[in-house]
């Protein structure tokens, strides 16, 4: 479907969504949020994409939330709205999300970053948390992932001080997969994503679910978590085929059954 601020394309067994409101440095409002979480959505539904990137421009991948929707609202007005219901459904995504990022990915948009499952960075990209300058503390995850990911002095210094990181730097703090040269962060992400679109979908599908859950438990629960998903597989038909397959030395061929 079209929309106002989201483009969508498909190469191959990877869907792409480009965050397009290039005037405001991709300034993430409500209308954005909503259209690139219906957009992934979709490719998540469809049995021909394995994988998806999100990327923006060279400029900004996202400079930020747009503050013009939050200079005059208060809390009450705030908690009614509940933006953050339209974030969550980013979490119940099953196909694996790469972030290509260039330019700015600053609040907000550096929250969108952290939330993606793999992070491909221009060299000119910068990551940072600046909402202690306007007087709040990020909202859609940045004081938790930031310190999930980097530590605490890490997010601490991120979150107080509100400075922008450089890729090669964020990179070095766990918070990048990929440094690339400027202008070629959508060709490695897309070299990453069709790697994760030819392995049996299933797999993929329950290997994120199993990294995504270490997350948010203690090791022996997490190990738990893993056993079951581990048996779950065997059940798979993938699996019949990408074992025959490593014993026949040939290519799988799989079916996501």
């Amino acid at each position: 479907m079209p929309y106002e601020f989201v483009l969508t394309e498909a190469q191959g067994p990877v869907g792409i969504v480009t965050i397009n409101r290039p005037q405001v440095r991709n300034a993430l409002n409500h209308q954005v949020i909503q259209e690139l979480i219906d957009a992934l959505e979709g490719f998540d539904r469809d049995d021909a994409i394995h994988c998806m990137i999100l990327t923006g421009d060279d400029r900004a991948f996202a400079a930020g939330a747009d503050i013009s929707q939050m200079v005059d609202a208060g809390a009450v007005e705030v908690l009614d709205d509940d933006n953050f219901a339209r974030w969550a459904r980013f979490k119940a995504i099953h196909k694996p999300v790469i972030a290509a990022v260039s330019g700015y990915a600053l609040g907000g948009g550096c929250e969108l970053a952290l939330m993606c499952d793999l992070v491909v960075a221009s060299e000119t990209a910068l990551f940072g948390q600046p909402e202690v300058k306007i007087g709040i503390i990020p909202g859609a995850g940045g004081t938790q992932r930031w310190t999930r990911t980097s530590g605490k002095v890490r997010a601490m210094e991120a979150v107080l001080i509100g400075e922008p990181v450089r890729a090669v730097d964020a990179e070095r703090m766990g918070l990048v997969n990929r440094v690339v040269p400027a202008g070629a962060q959508l060709k490695e992400a897309l070299r990453l994503a069709n790697l994760i679109a030819a392995r049996p979908p299933l797999a993929v599908r329950l290997g994120k679910e199993a990294v995504n859950h270490a997350m948010e438990v203690g090791l022996d629960a997490g190990l738990e978590f893993e056993r079951k998903l581990f048996y779950l597989l065997f059940a798979s038909e993938d699996k019949r085929e990408g074992m025959r397959a490593f014993l026949e030395k040939r290519p799988g061929r799989f079916r996501g059954r």
